[in-house]
């Protein structure tokens, strides 16, 4: 078997980025080494990247929410002359897997929605800093800061030359971002991902592609300027020291992935992982500080590190196990206890991210493009927080009455004020909305029973899970379901399940994930970007893809 990619990843081991740290304003270098990439057979040339580079962004994004909450601003920008960045290799992309190139644009979506959230989130503001030429996937991580600086020199523009160049198109986040963020119009932002060189000086600033267009005589100082301005704007409280992000405890077996709080059963015969997430082993700390003082280790922070690390290692190193089932053990009372600290104290800077690390790993399990289940079994917690997996998998199954030879405690689910909106996925709308989409009346049913354990009858009658089922047919239907589910196409249920998950309004978070990554998917299919004369496999040789011409 292949090394498997592994998205831990710490400071000490960067190969593709620089931090300095000022105070509240931090400045993040990209500086690509050519020779880092992931795999053999291109380099890093111009700044482009790859999932590596991509990995080490999620990680600085992650530890400057968690490890550095005093900074307010964050500036991005190139360690490289006449180079921001050049986007996604096309190497790379040439040479990779179907599989591997959409889950690397769905990952690339994940970390920019990320950092681009941080302001609202977290008080933390960033600035990108454009310094020479910024192409396609580079001017996309602009495009999701919060505010763009450009120079104003013969060799900086911004450009998204996805389609004329590869016959592909800017679906990280840049057809959408122009559109719905930037508020480019229609007709300009078809021109301008119409030509190779971009747009640049006083036309991107009108344009609305840029904030802010600088002589390059004067652009260190004024990005510096705008990062203090900036930093004394913000409302985010000042805050002396963060908690250290501490490498997980992992083992990787052939079959499984053991974690302290996350187990991962992997079987390849029946194409499924099965997820068992640990409830706390203790009572919830008595008030902030000595969460401060568990740092990572404290519940609902270790417990959604392992499993955001869990879902990433399934979506990339497992990719014919199609059906994750997800199962839970422990105290309901504890978990819902832990999370309403956090809830109580979100005023707390900690509280705050760990809450909105949560929001963050749902939304991850809900882009995963696999069939989810959830089981539902005697001595389970799925409370709170957990109770939301419940509400973003495809199906639930839950255990009614006793089960013989069972001595657990009896299957509940305990709904809490959480899950009416403190996780909302991306069409702004809480999970349990999006159930009831249409019927207001039962989010307010459930809503009434907010901290009452709800055994199987009544979880069932609010609508809560799919289906009970009692000693006799727990094993048979469980067994016929994922026998069914194993044998249908995994594309249909990709295609299937991805629409049906996101009832209710469009936002450029639904476009991006829900349209762009289906376009993407299937342009990078079709050989006039990927076949053997096509844009990808030609690039560099001055040679044009040959299209078939067919509009389909």
């Amino acid at each position: 078997m292949p090394q498997p990619i592994d998205f831990q990843t710490d400071p000490s081991t960067y190969r593709h980025w620089r931090i300095a740290y000022d105070g509240p304003v931090a400045t993040v270098f990209m500086d690509v080494d050519e020779d880092g990439g992931l795999f053999e057979g291109y380099q890093l040339k111009l700044n482009s990247y790859d999932l590596g580079v991509d990995i080490e962004l999620a990680d600085i994004t992650q530890r400057m929410r968690f490890e550095h909450p005093e900074v307010k601003v964050v500036v991005m920008t190139s360690a490289k002359d006449r180079v921001f960045c050049a986007g996604a290799n096309i190497r790379m992309l040439g040479g990779a897997s179907h599989a591997h190139k959409v889950n690397f644009c769905k990952f690339t979506n994940e970390t920019r929605n990320a950092f681009e959230a941080a302001e609202d989130d977290s008080g933390q503001k960033w600035i990108a800093a454009v310094k020479g030429a910024c192409a396609g996937g580079g001017y996309e991580l602009a495009l999701a800061c919060n505010y763009i600086l450009l120079t104003d020199d013969s060799s900086s523009s911004v450009a998204l030359p996805e389609v004329p160049l590869l016959a592909v198109l800017p679906g990280t986040g840049g057809l959408t971002r122009v559109t719905d963020k930037r508020k480019v119009r229609r007709d300009r932002a078809d021109v301008f991902c119409s030509i190779e060189e971009g747009v640049r000086g006083k036309r991107a600033q009108d344009w609305r592609l840029v904030d802010e267009v600088v002589a390059n005589s004067k652009f260190d100082a004024t990005v510096a300027e705008r990062a203090r301005e900036f930093a004394a704007a913000s409302a985010k409280p000042d805050v002396e020291a963060g908690i250290s992000l501490t490498p997980l405890n992992r083992k990787i077996d052939a079959d499984a992935l053991h974690y302290d709080l996350v187990e991962v059963e992997i079987d390849r015969a029946g194409h499924k992982a099965t997820i068992t997430l640990a409830g706390p082993g203790a009572a919830a700390p008595a008030n902030m500080d000595e969460v401060m003082a568990l740092g990572d280790q404290f519940y609902l922070l270790k417990l959604a590190r392992e499993l955001d690390d869990a879902i990433l290692h399934l979506r990339f190193n497992e990719r014919e196990e199609g059906l994750l089932v997800f199962r839970s053990q422990g105290d309901p009372a504890l978990v819902a206890a832990h999370e309403e600290l956090l809830r109580a104290n979100a005023d707390h800077w900690l509280a705050n991210e760990i809450l909105q690390y949560w929001k963050r790993v749902l939304k991850r399990i809900d882009m995963t493009s696999r069939s989810l289940v959830a089981l539902v079994e005697h001595g389970s917690c799925f409370a709170g927080v957990l109770a939301e997996i419940l509400f973003a998998v495809d199906r639930s199954y839950m255990m009614e009455d006793e089960f013989e030879g069972d001595n657990r405690p009896r299957a509940t689910i305990t709904l809490g004020a959480s899950n009416f909106g403190t996780y909302p996925m991306a069409n702004g709308l809480s999970r349990l909305d999006t159930r009831f989409f249409g019927e207001p009346e039962a989010v307010d049913a459930a809503k009434a029973r907010i901290g009452a354990p709800l055994e199987a009858a009544e979880a069932d009658e609010l609508g809560l899970v799919t289906y009970i089922l009692d000693d006799i047919d727990w094993e048979d239907e469980i067994r016929i379901f994922m026998e069914e589910r194993a044998s249908f196409s995994p594309d249909a249920m990709t295609g299937m399940e991805a629409n049906l998950r996101f009832a209710g309004p469009e936002t450029m978070e639904t476009r991006i994930f829900g349209r762009l990554t289906a376009w993407q998917n299937w342009i990078f299919n079709r050989p006039n970007a990927t076949g053997e004369d096509g844009a990808l496999q030609r690039y560099g040789t001055g040679i044009r893809g040959n299209y078939n011409r067919e509009r389909v």
